[in-house]
């Protein structure tokens, strides 16, 4: 965005070194180092651009690491063009908090690597759900033989609740939680994570619930970012508008829509957002929408805004 509002030039440049810095980091993550024409704008773009970007983290960061929560693949290539590698990592309490981690030397992004200690094993069940067994493994709950019958099978695999893959090189790939899942009308199981990421990957978009579970298309509820949706009305010279007119402004409605199309097109027709609805204000844990860690509390967000999405399939 600051890059966007220094002006065309400064955006044109912007624009430029970050189409050679994900080339490069393209090249970078399959092991061979940027060459020819590639390394010369690669140079360029990392003294014009990077370098000024890694100087507000200081200029010496060695690398981030990120958990908690899914980290998208193009953020991670971004900050990787900019000379600044994001290592995602994944655990639970009962993995003693941590199952896996991408390497300096060995990473993949859009996974969370490969699991941390060599004696653990990780499996995927029929259902999609990521299974642990090993030394990093919790033995039981305290005092709770039937959460611990619950969580571990007969066969010492202990069920993290955590739909995800793993490929032909050990990373692991996660997609949702297993209990965030929804199974459309026509039996179809959409990943809605996956989804959600997405679409926040656009300033304008706060927050985002993917709804479907039951029904026979899927929809979506977007909380705005009213800075940047009074930002894009007033480039375009919209002015004297009062403040709920970002919610309902066509302008704003075409920006995510472009959004919902583009991340479309990469889906299968039954994960497709067909409609969607701009929420009246941001969700809130105050409000219990929320959980202390910000994750949205689907059920209530659902059923207080249920006229609104029943309204997206009356249509």
């Amino acid at each position: 965005n600051g890059a966007k509002a220094g002006g065309p030039v400064k955006w044109t440049i912007f624009q430029m070194a970050l189409d050679a810095g994900i080339r490069a980091s393209r090249e970078l993550q399959a092991g061979r180092k940027p060459s020819g024409i590639l390394a010369i704008e690669y140079a360029l773009a990392d003294k014009l651009v990077f370098s000024k970007l890694r100087k507000l983290f200081g200029g010496q960061l060695r690398y981030f690491l990120s958990g908690s929560a899914p980290l998208s693949k193009e953020l991670a290539e971004f900050f990787h063009a900019a000379g600044m590698l994001i290592l995602e990592g994944y655990g639970l309490t009962e993995t003693n908090s941590m199952t896996s981690v991408n390497r300096v030397d060995r990473y993949k992004f859009g996974t969370v690597g490969p699991t941390l200690h060599p004696d653990l094993q990780v499996r995927i069940a029929g259902d999609g759900e990521i299974l642990t067994k090993g030394v990093t493994n919790l033995r039981g709950y305290y005092r709770n033989e039937e959460a611990t019958k619950e969580a571990i099978d007969a066969e010492g695999w202990f069920h993290t609740g955590d739909i995800g893959e793993v490929d032909a090189d050990g990373f692991i790939r996660i997609t949702d939680r297993k209990k965030d899942l929804i199974k459309t009308s026509g039996g179809k199981y959409v990943a809605p994570q996956m989804i959600e990421g997405q679409l926040k990957m656009d300033p304008i978009v706060s927050q985002a619930v993917v709804i479907g579970d039951q029904r026979k298309y899927v929809t979506a509820l977007v909380a705005l970012n009213l800075d940047v949706a009074q930002k894009i009305l007033s480039d375009a010279g919209v002015s004297g508008l009062d403040a709920e007119a970002p919610l309902r402004h066509p302008l704003v409605q075409q920006r995510i829509q472009g959004k919902l199309d583009e991340i479309n097109r990469k889906l299968g027709s039954w994960e497709q957002v067909k409609y969607f609805r701009v929420l009246p204000r941001e969700l809130s844990e105050n409000e219990g929408e929320l959980t202390p860690t910000l994750k949205v509390k689907r059920k209530i967000v659902t059923e207080r805004y249920r006229s609104m999405i029943d309204s997206m399939y009356e249509e």
